[in-house]
């Protein structure tokens, strides 16, 4: 039955959707034996409805540089699944942005949003748009034409956006500003918002963070272990990556690596947060090669140098290992050098960063692997959270943000690692969320009839 059903996924999905046939086969490998327990979901031909959108919108972005030359690019949002609740997922632009990454993504988010409890669905959009090396003009300008274009399929009851990759508060702060001017409307249809007119507290900071108390509490049950004093290898140094950090040294670990798209940097005393925020922080894009000359035995390796088919940052010996960059970047070459070192756990700060055969590869030697769809979910609660603030008129302080993500993220491995034990697959964390996830929308599919 699942090889039929891949083998027509293949057929009916074109070229470029590779990262989403990837992304459905792993779940449809996990629900194998799920999808024979109860007949209702081929009655209500739930995994066919699943793994279509609801509707793939795509338009055209049009808008002006500071020496008044015309630019085009393609716009898109992809809105996958409402049964829980409003569309919601970030917004990227970034070049590789086209539909079949965004298809993934948005695919990921229903299962990640599901997992939180919260009444959220899934979505996802952005633009091929590259916010490198544009005046804040330019990029308050492309916002603009973008949200023109976006403001008729968004709604604080339809679908809420956010920011991803390349969209910060400040891109969030444009796009809100000219959906306000187009509707006359002062609602909660963004999260991500700067904290002065309707944003919450602690946004920027929760995926980060909810990584980190996502491994917390998984190395506490499984290992009766904790992050202090362990050493911790990260990927990236965007948003996530940065705030994975900043919470994994607040619980005692010892951080020695991080990534940009140019190359990785390695620091034995652990890494330099402040000196890294002024490289990578909100808005800023400076190199990684920047952080060497001001921090004596720190090492920076170009992407050239990296070993075939592998990572810079996986090669140094660790604890716990933290892939926050982007998808597939953690290869089975990574998985065997990781394994080898000693690594006990992996836990996902990115979507989908780790390759099937470096899963496979982990789960066979009893590492504690976390997938990105449970263990970074963080950042879309609290865009929830915000949501909520913003219906009720309300602000919260950070105590009450930061109890309650830790409560979630803590209820979603307590979730997850329970559901992997009732269906016989204890630890397996990646069927055990893929299940859980599945069974909360099924039911609300099925409820609310064809």
């Amino acid at each position: 039955m699942v090889e039929n059903f891949l083998a027509h996924l293949e057929r009916t999905n074109c070229a470029m959707d590779g990262t989403f046939i990837q992304a459905v086969s792993e779940v449809v490998r996990s629900l194998e034996p799920v999808l024979q327990s109860d007949k209702r979901y081929e009655t209500y031909a739930i995994l066919e409805r699943l793994i279509v959108p609801d509707r793939e919108i795509r338009f055209k972005v049009q808008w002006v540089d500071d020496n008044n030359k015309v630019h085009i690019n393609n716009g898109y949002r992809v809105q996958f699944n409402n049964a829980l609740g409003p569309y919601k997922g970030g917004l990227r632009f970034h070049p590789s942005v086209d539909s079949g990454v965004l298809k993934f993504l948005a695919f990921e988010q229903i299962f990640k949003n599901s997992l939180t409890g919260l009444p959220i669905g899934g979505a996802k959009g952005g633009s091929d748009f590259d916010p490198k090396g544009k005046s804040d003009f330019e990029i308050m300008k492309f916002c603009h034409a973008f949200m023109r274009e976006l403001h008729q399929y968004i709604g604080a009851r339809v679908d809420v956006p956010a920011g991803d990759i390349g969209v910060g508060s400040r891109e969030i702060g444009f796009l809100f500003g000219e959906y306000k001017r187009i509707s006359h409307n002062y609602d909660g249809v963004l999260s991500g918002k700067p904290y002065a007119f309707g944003g919450s507290l602690l946004r920027p900071e929760a995926t980060g963070y909810g990584v980190a108390y996502f491994a917390a509490e998984m190395l506490k049950a499984e290992l009766g272990d904790s992050l202090w004093g362990k050493v911790c290898c990260v990927s990236g140094a965007g948003n996530v990556a940065i705030h994975t950090i900043e919470k994994l040294q607040q619980l005692g670990a010892k951080v020695i690596t991080c990534s940009d798209s140019e190359g990785s940097l390695y620091d034995p005393k652990g890494i330099d947060l402040p000196l890294l925020k002024t490289l990578k922080g909100e808005g800023r894009r400076l190199s990684l090669e920047q952080y060497t000359p001001t921090r004596q035995g720190s090492v920076y390796t170009k992407k050239e140098a990296y070993p075939p088919h592998g990572h810079s940052v996986w090669t140094h010996p660790c604890y716990a290992a933290f892939p926050c960059a982007t998808q597939n970047e953690l290869s089975l070459e990574d998985a065997t050098i990781l394994l080898n070192n000693g690594v006990k756990a992996v836990v996902e700060g990115a979507n989908m960063p780790t390759m099937p055969q470096a899963i496979e590869l982990f789960q066979r030697n009893g590492v504690l692997f976390a997938p990105g769809k449970a263990s970074n979910a963080g950042g879309v609660a609290v865009s929830e959270f915000e949501m909520s603030q913003n219906a009720s008129m309300e602000r919260w302080d950070i105590k009450k943000l930061d109890r309650k993500l830790n409560d979630i993220m803590c209820h979603i491995y307590k979730q997850i690692s329970q559901t992997a034990k009732e269906h016989g697959k204890e630890r397996n964390f990646v069927d055990g969320a893929n299940i859980a996830a599945f069974k909360r929308l099924s039911e609300a599919m099925i409820l609310e009839g064809i």
